[in-house]
């Protein structure tokens, strides 16, 4: 974790909560850290770019959080700095709750996972949207993913204010189709090889 994740989330209540629990001497130093833990790195770069999806968490005018996932090809939320991310922003259900909530309080979370690597980049930012300025088709058309048919309504750049990779203490592996492919793939093809095998010596017997 860097310095700038732990300003802003340990708030005077959480510090609280570290010493009633016995953390809080941990903490005080990454809150002394050289680290800042506001810059991405390669590592960060490649994690994103292998993402197929992420959660992202807002705040309403009643005061509610709000989480939202959005999914994509891998690489549809793209590094454009090592403080800026940007996504295309597709027609979904019409509910609009992430983009209202956007123009009450531009502050997000992210939540990024790798299940079968037991993997989360938290991720604190500022949201900008660009839907109806003269900015919006340019960003559109530079962050939309080639394969993708649905139709973009805006596109999102997300300013990050600071990030931190979790424990995968508590992570349950889960794996996409794709991802059972590249494990199963060998094993079929050395199945379909000792299949074919046990035919040809079943031949040779009859």
């Amino acid at each position: 974790m860097g310095r700038r994740f732990a300003e802003l989330a340990f708030t005077p209540l959480v510090k609280k909560q570290q010493l009633k629990h016995g953390s809080r001497h941990l903490y005080e130093r990454v809150e002394q850290s050289d680290n800042t833990g506001s810059r991405f790195g390669p590592h960060e770069d490649a994690f994103i770019h292998e993402r197929d999806g992420f959660y992202m968490a807002s705040v309403g005018e009643s005061g509610w959080p709000y989480i939202q996932y959005r999914g994509g090809p891998k690489g549809f939320l793209r590094v454009l700095d090592d403080r800026t991310l940007g996504f295309v922003d597709l027609r979904g259900n019409k509910q609009y709750i992430s983009v209202g909530n956007l123009q009450h309080d531009d502050r997000v979370a992210l939540f990024l996972m790798d299940y079968p690597g037991q993997q989360r980049l938290k991720i604190l930012g500022h949201a900008e949207v660009h839907e109806d300025d003269t900015s919006a088709p340019k960003l559109i058309e530079r962050l939309r993913s080639p394969e993708e048919k649905s139709p973009a309504e805006r596109a999102v750049l997300i300013h990050v204010e600071a990030f931190d990779w979790n424990c995968p203490q508590h992570i349950t592996p889960r794996y996409t189709q794709e991802e059972l492919r590249e494990v199963l793939d060998p094993l079929r093809r050395r199945l379909d090889a000792l299949e074919k095998e046990n035919a040809h010596l079943r031949s040779k017997k009859d």
